[in-house]
């Protein structure tokens, strides 16, 4: 059967994943009374509650006897270490754009990788029964796109087809039948070459390892394109690290390839198919599978650096272990090395005491991700405030910056630009009207500017704005940046809240918990009104008297506490503050829960 390798790239929410429903609905993988999830190919359960997809995944479909493998990559930055990875594994692209919105900057970022790698592009405008759709002009600023990323002159002759993934049909033209996807089936079959691996079916075994994942009946699963020879059950072969050292003989257990959403065991794989192999105990992302007679890896992808460092630790407030049952440093260090293993772009390092790990990564969204996974297995955790790498080169400090485009009514460009250019120490490079009463801004802004930045970007803009951030380079070290200019509010006793001390309070600062919470020493509990920290009391009832009962005064009526995400709380926090993570609750605490060692440790670092 002849094959084709093809992957879908696209900005964040411009359709890739309802695409591929709809590719698979039309080739027939699944029957036609089969029950299936919406975005089937968003399988995680963080994928479909955010809406985005974070891992990279493969499925398969067949037309008119050829077989084509498709790749749903991640539209984030943060998770750029899969995109990388998964280019190196197909043979053409599909860039999908939205023509309202036209190309935005992560497509940007996933669209030179592959234009580097020589791939040509099939351009699809999807979205153009929206209302305020110009495909015109978004076909133009893909060309533009191109143009700026060096595309040679076959890359800029792309062919292009327009679409609403939503409603299963593309055209050649505007104004077509609008009724299937036969003609992108058909121009993918066209414009895409079959892969060249396919003359290399006689030579021995070599595949380049690029997703890992587990199953709890196989083990450890690593999936690939094979780039020369043949593969079946039970074939001994060995693993190469990225330096040609021997990391492990095995056997392979099992041969699976995509086949519609699942994978199924096949007989034999051959060169140019994607497939997974179990049976290995060690080798890993990055790795060379060869037959036995081979000694020089494959070339693997380098990965862009990571850019944030945060720091998890054990849980050792007095509320620990109450939600979770996964509390030791043991087992928080053997989920993070576990975590690095199948995420290239993560690196975790022992802190010396050996109760906090530095975790490396792309983004605040990256962290985020792994934490809320983390919580949702069972574990509790202390982090730190994200601290951004800094560089040495030729005795000078370098620091990443990221390339910033935001999209706002034009009535908040001016907040959005002060903002950015001011304490954030960023740099003005373009802004332009884009359409409908709006702006767009582009900057280059220091990483350490951004971290908190977006929950204020939603409040300035009264969540109207649209923020997208992609690694830019680096720069020398731009200077100090002010923190959070609030001081908090900070509980000075053990017990749980009481709603006439939280009313008695709340003219010192916006508040944190409601009634009936419980606190403890050293625990935050609001954001003070000044500059400030403050140490209250929550726990102060009301004192009666023999003149008045506890019943005749009004209920008291609180204002609604203020409830922060994960990510939220993690970019609040100052550097002498942790977030405390547990299965059920996310709390804002102070390092050093003692009122005495604080004092201490501030001198200490004054």
């Amino acid at each position: 059967m002849d094959l084709r390798n093809i992957a879908i790239i696209a900005h964040v929410d411009h359709g890739k994943t309802t695409l591929v429903d709809e590719l698979l609905k039309q080739s027939g993988a699944f029957r036609e009374n089969q029950a299936v999830a919406e975005r089937a190919m968003d399988s995680n359960d963080l994928e479909r509650e955010r809406g985005i997809t974070i891992l990279a995944k493969a499925t398969s479909v067949e037309w008119d006897g050829h077989r084509v493998n498709i790749v749903d990559t991640p539209g984030h930055a943060d998770f750029g270490g899969e995109v990388e990875r998964i280019l190196s594994m197909v043979d053409g692209v599909v860039l999908l754009v939205d023509a309202a919105e036209g190309p935005m900057p992560q497509t940007k970022f996933v669209t030179s990788k592959a234009l580097a790698l020589g791939l040509r592009p099939i351009v699809v405008l999807n979205k153009v029964d929206k209302p305020d759709a110009e495909p015109d002009r978004a076909l133009d600023e893909v060309f533009d796109l191109f143009a700026n990323l060096g595309a040679n002159d076959e890359q800029l002759d792309f062919p292009h087809m327009y679409a609403s993934g939503r409603d299963g049909w593309a055209d050649a033209t505007l104004d077509g039948t609008r009724k299937d996807l036969h003609a992108l089936f058909d121009l993918i079959l066209d414009h895409v070459p079959a892969p060249k691996q396919l003359h290399h079916v006689d030579e021995p075994f070599r595949m380049l390892a690029t997703t890992l994942s587990a199953d709890p009946f196989m083990g450890r699963l690593l999936t690939g394109r094979v780039e020369s020879g043949r593969i079946k059950p039970g074939d001994t072969v060995k693993a190469l690290t990225r330096k040609g050292d021997l990391l492990e003989n095995f056997r392979v257990s099992k041969v699976l390839a995509f086949r519609g959403l699942g994978q199924q065991p096949i007989d034999a794989g051959q060169a140019g198919d994607i497939v997974t192999l179990a049976g290995m105990a060690k080798a890993t992302v990055a790795d060379t599978i060869c037959a036995q007679a081979i000694d020089t890896p494959l070339p693997a992808q380098p990965i862009d650096p990571p850019t944030i460092t945060v720091t998890f630790g054990i849980n050792d407030s007095p509320l620990a272990g109450r939600d979770g049952k996964k509390v030791q440093s043991r087992v928080i260090r053997e989920r993070l090395m576990k975590e690095a293993e199948s995420n290239v772009a993560i690196r975790v390092t022992d802190t010396p005491g050996g109760e906090a790990f530095e975790v490396a990564g792309r983004g605040e969204l990256q962290m985020g991700v792994l934490i809320e996974n983390m919580r949702r297995e069972g574990f509790e955790l202390s982090i730190s405030r994200p601290q951004v790498l800094m560089r040495e080169e030729d005795g000078q400090r370098l620091e990443p910056v990221e390339e910033v485009t935001v999209d706002v009514d034009d009535e908040y460009s001016g907040v959005v630009i002060e903002k950015l250019t001011g304490p954030r120490r960023g740099e003005m490079v373009e802004m332009r009207p884009a359409g409908a009463g709006k702006t767009r801004i582009i900057a280059h802004v220091p990483s350490r500017g951004l971290i908190g930045y977006h929950g204020e970007f939603l409040t300035d803009t009264r969540g109207t704005g649209v923020l997208n951030r992609v690694f830019h380079g680096w720069t020398p070290f731009k200077g100090p940046i002010p923190g959070r200019r609030a001081g908090v509010l900070i509980s000075m006793e053990n017990g749980t809240s009481v709603a006439y001390a939280l009313f008695n309070l709340e003219d010192r600062g916006r508040m944190f918990i409601g009634a009936q919470e419980p606190v403890y020493e050293g625990m935050i509990i609001g954001e003070h009104s000044r500059d400030n920290d403050l140490e209250v009391n929550p726990l102060k009832g009301k004192k009666l008297t023999n003149v008045r009962a506890s019943g005749t005064d009004e209920a008291v009526r609180l204002t609604t506490p203020v409830t922060m995400s994960l990510e939220q709380a993690i970019a609040y926090i100052d550097d002498d503050e942790l977030v405390e993570v547990t299965p059920n609750a996310v709390r804002l605490r102070k390092r050093f829960l003692d009122p005495h060692e604080r004092k201490r440790q501030s001198r200490a670092a004054g």
